[in-house]
């Protein structure tokens, strides 16, 4: 007669163990991942604005020397482009008042590109006078 081994070593894992483990790595990584979704377009975003104060910084000191702001043009012309981390996610715009009728004044706006992962992000502004909008993602 032979002898069958019910007291065999396990050496593996069973199928219910391994579906349990893959069940609770989903409901980890469709956590996880949203928030590190966000997480990298608040860093993106923090990028931006601080191009965007290194601009309002270039603005006040041309202000000083040309009585004036400078158009987007005159700031490229100077040698100022964006970081290619950023205008990979932005565009940006510089919006002047007529200097002729008004106080000097400038409107700086970042957009973001159709392509990038900021799209959904929504524009952000900064004007001469330090107004930041939207104030909820500053």
């Amino acid at each position: 007669m032979t002898k069958h081994s019910f007291s065999r070593k396990r050496n593996g894992f069973t199928l219910i163990e391994l579906m349990i483990t893959v069940a609770i790595i989903a409901i980890l990584a469709s956590i996880a991942y949203p928030s590190y979704q966000q997480y990298i377009i608040r860093s993106k975003r923090s990028a931006a604005q601080a191009q965007m104060m290194d601009i309002a910084n270039r603005q006040q000191q041309f202000l000083l020397a040309n009585r004036s702001y400078a158009s987007k043009d005159a700031l490229t012309a100077s040698g100022y482009s964006l970081p290619a981390e950023v205008a990979a996610n932005y565009g940006y715009t510089i919006t002047l008042q007529d200097a002729s009728t008004q106080v000097p004044s400038f409107l700086l706006t970042f957009s973001p590109t159709s392509t990038g992962s900021q799209r959904g992000d929504g524009d952000l502004t900064l004007d001469n006078q330090g107004v930041k909008t939207p104030a909820g993602k500053w």
